[in-house]
């Protein structure tokens, strides 16, 4: 075994961990308040404050201009990490500066809709909040430091919990909650600002450090693709609720977002986990340790394998039983399309780690390309298939095809740099549609709970088998 092993594993196993729980403690709270104001609001009122929220996320997923990744690959081999971490923070200020201004003049040309605009004018100002502490994060990120970041946020998410349960004493207008979550977002940033940092880093005075625009202009420059990447995800899945908002009824949006709200809420644990490795990969990948490397990759490839599987299955088996407690009668068509969407679920967690994978060996402008390429076919299959079918479901199946050839087109790459093989692909895509199908066949003859737990029963110990024969030994 690597004398890096187990002092590594000991590092990823806790960051990924607290990265993990604070998150799924972070989104309980947040899932909470989601259902309670979705509860309160009529479904026009809600429709449109997630229009103006989806346009704000798409923003600020672009504001940040995808430096995140390429700051982490960076920190771990410059000499001063505080002035690379305090220019990193300057420079994500005025971009958010620069992108609130974007996002106010998207709003006006879009929508003519007084509510939005108000509400898209309120939620852009967080982006220049929400820039100083996306940069924190990733710095806690690189140095392993997580819980500094998951005690805030948790923190946040309990506010904002507590603010939608005094709509059921003092109701007020979704104006009057968009300005409290505003309110709130700024009391995050300060505290992030005075005690979120990892041990060592200095935050204080950020806003001094020497930064000309020639700086700036070189960092854009050489790593641009970034800004694609980082933003692509969220453009991605915004898109579509932009375009959902302007060819179907309101009401649509509202069910999209919903099950948007549970795919969000199941691909947690493959971002958290493939987020914590990339500083090893980089590592490794840096000092030509290809074996070790392979090694990490597929181990992780498989364990994102079986737990996109396992989230497929198990919505499939209950989301009709579950999801009308959560969203209520309102949305009773909610769990037919979060269903649709989990299709996703099979490739989505592989192709995460496939997209760190291939910046970890700095091919950042691929991967670049292969995010425009996917967004460009959802967008396309959405217009197309909705000029035709009014429905939902020609939105989810756009989003499952494009993922596909996102995820194929990682693998035809991977395969040429020499990170996985031919054969590997192939077993990826024969176990995910067998698997697949045979479960789908299966739930048109057997109980639900017998299905799901007998699956698992057989399936876990077969895909594991070698892990525990090891353990055995």
């Amino acid at each position: 075994m690597p004398r890096w092993l187990p002092n590594i594993k000991s590092k990823i196993l806790t960051n990924s961990l607290w990265g993990l729980v604070g998150s799924i403690t972070q989104n309980i709270f947040l899932s909470l308040f989601y259902l309670l104001i979705l509860r309160h609001f009529s479904v026009d009122d809600f429709a449109t404050y997630v229009i103006a929220n989806s346009l704000y996320q798409a923003i600020v997923a672009f504001s940040a201009m995808g430096l995140g990744q390429w700051f982490i690959r960076e920190v771990v081999t410059v000499a001063d990490k505080n002035l690379l971490i305090r220019k990193f923070l300057k420079m994500q200020a005025f971009f958010g500066i620069l992108f609130f201004g974007i996002n106010i003049c998207i709003a006006l040309l879009l929508y003519d809709n007084f509510l939005i605009q108000t509400l898209s004018l309120l939620f852009g100002i967080n982006i220049v909040f929400d820039n100083i502490i996306y940069s924190i994060k990733h710095v806690n990120i690189a140095e392993f430091a997580q819980k500094k970041t998951v005690q805030i946020l948790v923190i946040e998410s309990i506010a904002k919990f507590g603010i939608a349960c005094l709509l059921l004493l003092y109701p007020f207008s979704i104006v009057t909650l968009a300005t409290i979550l505003v309110i709130v977002r700024f009391v995050t940033l300060n505290l992030f600002l005075k005690i979120g940092a990892a041990q060592g880093i200095e935050l204080k005075g950020f806003w001094k450090a020497p930064i000309s625009w020639a700086y700036v202009k070189s960092i854009l420059q050489k790593h641009w693709p970034f800004a694609i990447i980082g933003s692509a995800y969220i453009i991605y899945w915004k898109s579509a609720t932009l375009i959902i908002s302007k060819m179907l009824p309101l009401e649509e949006v509202a069910h999209y977002e919903n099950s948007f709200k549970v795919f969000s809420l199941a691909q947690l644990v493959p971002v958290v986990l493939t987020g914590t490795v990339l500083p090893k990969l980089v590592e490794l990948y840096k000092d030509k340790k290809i074996e070790e490397l392979q090694l990490m990759y597929h181990k992780i490839f498989k364990f994102c394998l079986i737990y996109g599987i396992g989230a497929f299955t198990f919505t499939y088996s209950f989301a009709d039983e579950l999801l009308p407690l959560a969203f209520g009668e309102k949305y009773a068509e909610t769990p037919l399309y979060t269903k649709e969407m989990f299709f996703t679920m099979l490739v989505f967690p592989t192709s995460v780690l496939q997209a760190h994978m291939l910046i970890a060996m700095k091919l950042e402008k691929i991967d670049m390309w292969f995010n425009i390429n996917s967004v460009l076919i959802n967008c396309a299959l959405c217009l197309i298939g909705l000029s035709f079918v009014k429905s939902l479901s020609v939105v989810n199946f756009s989003i499952l095809i494009s993922f596909i050839i996102f995820h194929l087109s990682q693998d035809v790459m991977l395969i040429r740099k020499g990170i996985t093989k031919l054969r590997h692909v192939i077993t990826f895509v024969l176990i995910t549609v067998s698997l697949t199908l045979l479960y789908l066949w299966l739930s048109e003859k057997l109980d639900a709970y017998v299905l799901f737990i007998g699956f698992w029963i057989l399936v876990l110990p077969i895909t594991f088998w070698k892990e525990i024969k090891l353990k055995l030994v």
